[in-house]
């Protein structure tokens, strides 16, 4: 996949999967000028990427649970 393909596919803007690529943020690699992705492992970043998320969102939702059974709420 293109850069723009990338883009559209996780509706972002391609500047933003540029600045990724570039930092190593998504797998890409660069053949000359150009950054190509292979859409079955960005499949996979995605769904790990956003795994993460959850479980962050989840563990605070936990903590805050759990703060409030300590207070008595």
């Amino acid at each position: 996949m293109t850069l723009e393909e990338v883009a559209a596919y996780l509706k972002l803007k391609p500047q933003t999967i540029y600045t990724w690529a570039q930092e190593k943020k998504i797998p890409a690699a660069k053949l000359g000028k150009e950054w190509r992705f292979r859409k079955s492992i960005i499949d996979e970043w995605f769904i790990q990427h956003i795994d993460e998320k959850f479980e962050g969102v989840i563990n605070n939702w936990r903590n805050r649970q759990e703060e409030g059974e300590e207070s008595g709420l």
